[in-house]
């Protein structure tokens, strides 16, 4: 994935060192959950030219424990032709007593490579700091001069859980002459809101007392409930390429033009691989052969190199050397179908758990990662290129259900990604289980996931047969395995589905009743916990709608009969819906269950509502069935 840039992460512009932030002038409503508490932190950021931009950052965070520490820990990144100046660190203990400085010197330089990365021009200056006691306070400014003027970070309170904010501004100084556009986003659940003033020839924005997001159950990205402003300059600078942003099709053209075209190459090589493959038939199916063709070959490493990290290798050095990011690899793929005569759109997209989408009405340099679209008269063709394993035509849900910036020759199209319904993530189980005497079952299982929940299950192609049958063992804790083995695991990376069978045997799964057994009617479900909360301050997100189906065929032991099982059971709410049943069949007892949950973003209020349904469905899930002997 293309890295996010963001210019003085974690601290932000400057104020006086005569403070010393003892922590007993916290509050208790900011040190309520919070592993930190950002005491003051401020950026004054001075545009002086298309080329030339200046961020004054400090920041005063209080560490309250160790889930804190890296959040605090002093760290700068910065690309080739910054300027960074004026460096000073003061770590202060819980009294708000000095304890030591640093300055520049202090700090080491290291390339500001992701595990996965294989050549990046970041860099990173960061201070190692290991403290000795919780909780301290680190204060840390720094002045930065950027040639980019492209990428003018968002202000909001703050970006993780267990996070809270005493006070932060951001202060522009516009010297430049050029428009600069901003756009203030609201919390749509009221949760913070900022504050904007004219001070000495600039905006100021501040934000005060905002307490933490808790990690509670289900609670949305924090993007979705906190307050930001964004800034785009209309007249920008990109590592020497200067543009303009006034809208989305003239940016597209600029993109298209200075990012996309020069690396729009082909070579005698491309054309002899698309030769090779000896293409036929319908367009899906010459985009399929070429899509598996590509994956079959390559391999995801992160490359930040290029005009600022944002523009593609080229495609025959994928082509030779077999790896690349997303940029790398889909423009190999797009220049790979464009040998073919076939036509795609190279994609932006803010990739993650959380849908979130670009902002159609404000135009701004953004996104986290790349995919493809195939346009055909069939309809889009979606591809995601940086999997070796991942199904043809088929987003994971990490790029559902967003728009994307496609660009075009002619400028940018915002286009929408799919959106898959329940049904189409869906999971189906058939059980068979024999019941035994000991309190043991045995049973075969055959499992089919297609859609998210493929995407969830795609883990099991990577694994050997060991790790394959471990992980499942550990997924399906719900049963007591004394042993348990996966076969027969298929991918189908044309239908993007996966299917596998188990084998396996549980302990402990019936109970004694004097010389009758009593069992749970559904031996496999999701073993979540649900407390009601009348002190729930947060939201809570449904990320995607999904469908279970299964057949569970108990076997009884030799000699016994039903005595008791429940009636069938339905359960509805705007949340989703249950059904359960009972049919007796010879010696055998079939259960049946069918669970749908719906997307969605809820207000707080509902949320008990939400786990009242959740409780009905495990307890329905839990009813128990008694055998005895016959008599």
């Amino acid at each position: 994935m293309m890295k996010l840039w963001c210019v003085g992460a974690f601290s932000l512009a400057s104020f006086y060192y005569a403070q010393s932030y003892p922590v007993s002038e916290i509050s208790d409503v900011l040190k309520k959950n919070a592993s930190a508490v950002i005491r003051n932190e401020s950026t004054v950021l001075e545009i002086n030219k298309v080329d030339e931009i200046v961020y004054r950052n400090s920041s005063a965070i209080t560490v309250i424990n160790k889930d804190a520490v890296g959040f605090s820990l002093p760290k700068i990144y910065y690309e080739k032709g910054n300027t960074v100046s004026n460096v000073k660190v003061t770590v202060y203990d819980e009294k708000g007593a000095k304890i030591k400085s640093y300055s520049k010197s202090d700090f080491t330089d290291v390339a500001a490579n992701s595990q996965d990365t294989f050549h990046s021009d970041s860099r990173m200056m960061y201070l190692s700091y290991i403290p000795t006691s919780y909780p301290y306070t680190i204060e840390f400014s720094y002045d930065q001069k950027d040639q980019n003027t492209i990428f003018i970070p968002d202000f909001t309170p703050y970006n993780d859980f267990n996070i809270s904010l005493q006070k932060s501004s951001f202060k522009v100084i516009n010297k430049s002459g050029i428009n600069l556009r901003s756009k203030t986003y609201d919390s749509p659940f009221g949760f913070a809101s900022v504050k904007v003033s004219d001070q000495d020839g600039g905006k100021l924005y501040t934000y005060e007392n905002i307490p933490v997001i808790d990690q509670e159950d289900m609670v949305p990205n924090p993007q979705k409930i906190l307050p930001k402003v964004s800034f785009s300059l209309d007249q920008f600078n990109l590592v020497g390429k200067k543009g303009s942003i006034t809208n989305w099709k003239d940016f597209g053209v600029w993109y298209y033009n200075n990012l996309l075209t020069p690396v729009s190459v082909s070579t005698p090589q491309i054309k002899a691989e698309i030769a090779a493959l000896n293409l036929s038939g319908s367009t899906e199916e010459k985009v399929k052969k070429i899509y598996q063709y590509m994956q079959s070959k390559t391999r995801y490493v992160f490359v930040a190199l290029g005009i600022g990290g944002w523009q593609p290798m080229m495609p025959d050095e994928v082509q030779k050397k077999g790896y690349g990011d997303c940029k790398g690899l889909s423009n190999y793929m797009k220049i790979l179908l464009d040998e073919a005569g076939i036509p795609s759109y190279y994609c932006k997209v803010i990739s993650g758990s959380s849908s979130i989408s670009f902002d159609k009405d404000f135009p701004k340099m953004g996104g986290n990662h790349i995919i493809l679209c195939v346009p055909t008269e069939k309809g889009n063709i979606w591809l995601e290129n940086t999997s070796q394993e991942m199904a043809y035509n088929h987003l994971s849900f990490s790029t559902t259900d967003r728009n994307v910036l496609a660009v075009k020759p002619d400028g940018i199209e915002i286009m929408e990604t799919p959106s898959y319904s329940s049904q189409q993530n869906k999971e189906k189980q058939v059980l068979n289980i024999q019941l035994n005497p000991d309190k043991t079952i045995t049973g075969n299982g055959k499992f089919t996931y297609t859609g998210n929940q493929y995407d969830f299950n795609l883990v099991f192609a990577g694994l050997g047969q060991a790790e394959k049958n471990n992980t499942i063992k550990n997924t399906l804790s719900i049963l007591d395995f004394d042993k348990v083995e996966m076969s027969d695991f298929k991918n189908n990376r044309d239908l993007a589905t996966i299917d596998f069978d188990l084998n396996f045997k549980a302990v402990n799964y019936s109970k004694m009743v004097g010389s009758s057994y009593i069992f749970r009617a559904v031996p496999i479900y999701a073993n979540a916990r649900y407390h009601q909360d009348e002190n729930r301050s947060l939201p809570f997100e449904n990320r995607f709608s999904y469908e279970d189906e299964y057949e569970i065929i108990y076997k009884l032991p030799a000699g016994y009969i039903i005595e008791e099982m429940p009636e069938n059971g339905n359960v509805n709410s705007e949340f989703g819906t249950y059904k359960i049943s009972f049919e007796k069949k010879e010696d055998k007892l079939i259960v049946k269950r069918f669970f749908q949950m719906k997307k969605g973003l809820h207000s707080k209020d509902k949320y008990n509502d939400y786990v009242s349904f959740r409780k009905k469905v495990m307890n329905a899930d839990n009813s128990k069935i008694l055998i005895s002997k016959k008599s």
